[in-house]
């Protein structure tokens, strides 16, 4: 073996001589595994080191790693011919090769497994892992399975991630980890059995966003339920709950009602649901918003200063929302990234569901921005669990107002295309304040305008009344519209033709 290789030794490289095979017992390495790997015990200026010899695919020596005691490392060769550590004790080609990180680890899995089925390791470390496997991905690739079973450690993780990007066939790359740091130390522990059940159980690697029904089975056969309730019963009816993951958009002209729709949800999330809230709304004040949520829970118009309430009122209902709402408290400052940043931090940090936004258009300029942010928001709900209510500004109609009861429809958000890729639900709500019908007047049409879940609620509509005295919200019995036409409570002939989906 000596002279073979001394023989066949590349010109013009000082290697060091070889030496003899040399069991490793601190390390768990045996005598017989020394010898299957070539992996000898010499001496270098009077220093004994042990030698990780590399081959080329013709058998020829052409690299060593050598080590020093205290795991120093010094090299001597010619790295551009060099394999895969190992590679040349395999054929070309059969069911599996496992990919390891270290030298030592393709010595101590190959012991493993008795020395029958293919192990290599990469020559560099994992700094160096994705440029070795694309040198010598003709070779690899003519296994059936290709497991890497890199480190456990943040840099062998990071070499994985790495070597995912290369262009092995799909479903033929596979990724196995073990309840240790690598094949080593399972050796050293003895556990042997885990090590070869950790290949065997190793998971084919998809890209992200990629995968099969056994995958999703778990979720798939879960009953399917309502989700959380909607402060009315017909809105919850409608459109089946509120769901995880989900943003639902509100449209309405100024002073139609969307604020006292906001609170009023606000209210009952807390109160009914005993869900925590979080409260952004970039033009109110978090003083003014607790109060109008305050005065939802007690029947009072807490920020209306001859509303009839007293001080007394006005704690007990504010300490119910002590603990259970969180407001954004930096009026005036509308930057998304800053926006972002308290929603991911309430939801993480704070444990909390539920999201209002007031408003949207607050944090954009135009239809490209709000675009962007819109995709963003949804992506964040979705990453995050939670659900996000968010008002728009409205363009103002080509025809009647919406301070007049002018219909509603997704072409007047603004950003209207990006707000209805992305929402669940969107709604509309209209009131004509000046009709002459004093309950005309104080009813808002409150429409849903977009339904993504089922479809089949697009277009319904629930009236609203408003009760003076306690400053709430409740759902009209009667339709004070049944005997008027169109035109006098807001609706038209338009069509909403520009919708996106």
């Amino acid at each position: 073996m000596t002279e073979q290789t001394e023989a066949a030794a590349p010109r013009n490289v000082d290697f060091v001589p070889p030496g003899e095979p040399a069991d490793w017992a601190s390390r768990g390495i045996t005598l017989e595994s020394a010898q299957k790997w070539g992996f000898t015990r010499s001496i270098l200026n009077d220093q004994p080191v042990r030698l990780f010899n590399y081959r080329n695919s013709a058998q020829q020596l052409v690299w060593q790693k050598v080590r020093f005691q205290g795991k120093d490392f010094r090299s001597k060769g010619n790295k551009e011919d060099m394999c895969l550590y190992g590679q040349w004790l395999w054929r070309d080609g059969g069911k599996r090769v496992v990919i390891v990180e270290g030298e030592l680890d393709a010595i101590s899995l190959s012991q493993m497994q008795g020395h029958k089925w293919p192990v290599v390791s990469i020559p560099n470390g994992c700094d160096g892992a994705a440029k070795a496997l694309r040198k010598n991905l003709q070779w690899l690739e003519q296994f059936e399975e290709i497991v890497l079973m890199f480190d456990g450690d943040d840099p062998g993780q990071k070499a994985v991630d790495e070597c995912k990007l290369i262009p092995f066939t799909p479903g033929k790359l596979k990724i196995a980890s073990l309840p240790l740091k690598d094949a080593n130390e399972m050796l050293m522990a003895g556990r042997i059995k885990e090590t070869i059940d950790a290949i065997w159980g190793a998971k084919v690697y998809r890209p992200d966003g990629l995968v099969g029904v056994s995958d999703i089975m778990g979720e798939l056969l879960k009953p399917v339920t309502f989700g959380l309730p909607w402060c009315f019963e017909e809105l919850t009816k409608l459109t089946y709950g509120r769901r995880d993951g989900e943003v639902y958009g509100f449209g309405a002209g100024t002073g139609i009602g969307k604020t006292d729709f906001l609170m009023q949800q606000i209210a009952f999330d807390v109160v009914e649901l005993k869900q925590t809230v979080g409260a952004i709304f970039l033009e109110q004040k978090p003083v003014e918003t607790a109060k109008r949520v305050a005065g939802k829970i007690a029947g009072r118009m807490f920020h209306v200063p001859d509303g009839g309430w007293t001080a007394d009122e006005l704690t007990r209902a504010a300490q119910e929302l002590d603990g259970k709402v969180f407001f954004y408290d930096n009026f005036g400052q509308t930057d998304w990234e800053l926006v972002k940043g308290h929603i991911r931090y309430m939801v993480v940090s704070l444990g909390i569901k539920l999201i209002y936004l007031d408003h949207l258009t607050a944090l954009g300029e135009d239809a490209e921005e709000l675009g962007l942010i819109m995709k963003e928001m949804a992506g964040l709900a979705n990453e995050l669990g939670c659900i996000i209510h968010f008002v728009s500004h409205l363009a103002t109609p080509d025809g009647k107002p919406h301070e007049e009861g002018g219909r509603v429809m997704i072409r007047h958000f603004r950003g209207s295309r990006a707000i209805g890729f992305w929402s669940f639900f969107m709604f509309g709500m209209e009131r004509d304040q000046q009709n002459e019908d004093p309950i005309i007047a104080t009813t808002t049409i409150f429409r849903i305008l977009k339904d993504r879940y089922t479809g089949r609620s697009t277009g319904k509509t629930i009236n609203l009344g408003f009760h003076s005295e306690t400053g709430r919200l409740f759902v009209r019995d009667d339709d004070p519209f049944k005997d008027k036409d169109a035109e006098t409570h807001g609706f038209s002939n338009e069509s909403d033709d520009e919708t996106p989906f």
